[in-house]
C-alpha cells in the first residue's frame, strides 16, 4: 500500500459519526475483553463514543481532532486537549496538553498511521508553545507503551481509573517538548 493513499486532516463536526464508530471499534478491540460485565462496557461506549458527545467535543475550542483515511475510508483518529494540566498544583509543569486518544483500526496499524497522527499532534503543540505533552496508557498495553517510549514519552506516575466495577491501572507518560520537535 502506498503512503499517498493515506490522508490525515483536522476533523470537523461532519466527522463525528466516523470518529464515534472508530472509537467504539478500537476501544472494544483494545479493552473489551478486560471488562467483567459486558453491560458496563456497552454503557461506557454509549457515554463516551456517542455521536452527540463526539460532535460536542469537536466543537470545543480547547480540543483538536484529526482523522486518518486510507483509500478514503476512515481508519483512525487522534484527540488533543490543548490546555490540560496534569495537576493544577504542579507549577513545574507549565503549558501542558493532553493527548487523549490515538486510535487506529487494527488492520491499518502496520501503515504507521498512529505515528503520522502523533506527528500532527506534536506539530500542533509546538504551534501552541506547549512545554509538556502527556497521556495515559493502560499499564498492560505493552504495544502502546512501546510506541510512546519510541516517541520520547517518559513514565511519570501510575494513574487509576474505574469504569463500572472495573479498576484499571495506567501509566501516565510525559513528553517534554523542545524546539527539535518543530
Amino acid at each position: 500500500m502506498l503512503e499517498n493513499e493515506i490522508e490525515i486532516r483536522k476533523a470537523t463536526t461532519q466527522d463525528a459519526t466516523s470518529i464515534a464508530l472508530l472509537g467504539r471499534i478500537t476501544f472494544d478491540d483494545t479493552f473489551g475483553q478486560l471488562f467483567t460485565y459486558r453491560s458496563e462496557f456497552l454503557d461506557y461506549l454509549d457515554r463516551t463514543f456517542s455521536v452527540d458527545k463526539i460532535h460536542s467535543s469537536i466543537e470545543k475550542k480547547n480540543n483538536t481532532f484529526w482523522i486518518a483515511f486510507h483509500n478514503k475510508l476512515p481508519v483512525g483518529y487522534a484527540k488533543l486537549k490543548n490546555h490540560s494540566p496534569i495537576d493544577k498544583k504542579d507549577i513545574a509543569l507549565q503549558e501542558q496538553a493532553q493527548l487523549q486518544k490515538i486510535y487506529v483500526l487494527r488492520d491499518y496499524q502496520s501503515l504507521k498511521i498512529g505515528a503520522k497522527l502523533l506527528e500532527n499532534v506534536i506539530h500542533e503543540t509546538t504551534l501552541n508553545n506547549t512545554s509538556y505533552l502527556w497521556l495515559v496508557a493502560l499499564s498492560t498495553n505493552i504495544k502502546a507503551l512501546k510506541f510512546y517510549n519510541n516517541h520520547n514519552f517518559k513514565f511519570y506516575k501510575k494513574h487509576h481509573f474505574s469504569i463500572g466495577s472495573n479498576d484499571f491501572e495506567f501509566d501516565l507518560m510525559i513528553k517534554k517538548m523542545t524546539y527539535e520537535n518543530h
